[in-house]
């Protein structure tokens, strides 16, 4: 072996004659080689984990109403089925994106407690819910979003004498504290079963997005498919990993395809159509909700008999944050991060 790349020492490992030998060596003191595994960790495109999927609303309800005769709040904490992709481990709904189905029924509140994660629920159906968030509380009205920002202390209920159960899409950003990507999320439960709240007027406090508002900005657009953003008062995104828009399709109509490396939720609010998610086509009706990987191409198309609204909700603005947004008709070429890269060197 050349002198120039002896060890400081002059005590050398021994088997270093032949590559096999040496990376087992290597191996005993947990270092190993990059260039046997460079298409695994440098992938020629983006390899989501997750596969598209729907989840019929239909068909998961009568368990989730049925749960909430064997369980109270109290036992439960929030009483959710989650939405998990069949093709990653619990509670993944997309490789960065969880979703579920939460429920209240008169006269309940889920306790309050406070997490990192930031959620945003879509209501489905129900009458008399609210949620109450650091102090405010808001009653729900169906097809709101409303925002739960992280570390803010909440709870939600349903008030006595109502009717039937209170049901939303809870949407959250918890894959990405999972252990093994950011293991920092952890939870904070209130030393009593409510937070101290006050009622506020919807329009008021900052959190929440009434349907019919949307509808009217989605019906304005005079396109044969419309997407509006929500979007919080200072114009930012609704959170700094979370975004949600909504979209209208027209009877007849269909979305432009789309490939983009952000991964997304969709809901259906009212309608029904079908989606071709690369080469596989998802039927949806109304309440169900499927999801787009990373990178899979997809189309959204409607029939003749009826206009389609869509709620989505997607990890794009974490995305732009790092820098690591793209999608198929964007010049990638101008995203190269080439200024201010240099330094004036140092005495």
């Amino acid at each position: 072996m050349s002198p120039s790349l002896t060890q400081p020492s002059d005590t050398q490992p021994p088997n270093l004659s032949t590559l096999p030998t040496i990376l087992s060596g290597a191996a005993t003191h947990h270092a190993y080689p990059l260039w046997t595994s460079m298409s695994k960790y440098n992938p020629p495109s983006p390899s989501p984990l997750a596969t598209p999927h729907k989840w019929s609303y239909r068909a998961i309800r009568p368990y989730l109403v049925a749960a909430s005769s064997h369980t109270t709040p109290a036992e439960a904490e929030r009483r959710v089925l989650m939405l998990a992709n069949p093709s990653i481990p619990r509670p993944n709904t997309t490789d960065t994106l969880y979703t579920g189905l939460q429920l209240v029924l008169p006269g309940e509140t889920a306790p309050a407690h406070r997490h990192t994660a930031f959620a945003v629920r879509f209501i489905i159906e129900g009458e008399g819910g609210y949620t109450a968030i650091q102090g405010q509380r808001i009653r729900m009205q169906k097809h709101d979003v409303i925002l739960t920002p992280s570390w803010c202390w909440h709870d939600h209920g349903k008030e006595e004498g109502s009717e039937g159960p209170m049901i939303w899409l809870d949407g959250l950003d918890i894959p990405l504290w999972m252990p093994g990507k950011l293991p920092v999320h952890f939870v904070e439960h209130y030393k009593e079963a409510r937070y101290p709240a006050v009622d506020v007027e919807r329009e008021e406090s900052g959190l929440v997005f009434p349907w019919k508002e949307m509808r009217e900005r989605l019906d304005g657009g005079g396109k044969e498919w419309v997407v509006q953003e929500y979007r919080a008062r200072d114009g930012g995104y609704i959170s700094k990993t979370i975004g949600a828009s909504a979209e209208r399709i027209n009877a007849g109509g269909k979305s432009d395809l789309r490939q983009e490396t952000a991964s997304s939720i969709y809901h259906v609010v009212t309608g029904s159509g079908y989606s071709i998610i690369n080469d596989e086509r998802i039927d949806w009706t109304e309440s169900d909700t499927f999801c787009i990987p990373a990178w899979y191409k997809y189309e959204h198309f409607v029939g003749p008999g009826e206009t389609v609204y869509l709620y989505r909700f997607d990890d794009k603005p974490m995305l732009e944050a790092v820098g690591a947004y793209r999608s198929a008709d964007m010049d990638v070429d101008s995203l190269a991060e080439t200024k201010n890269m240099g330094g004036a060197a140092s005495n």
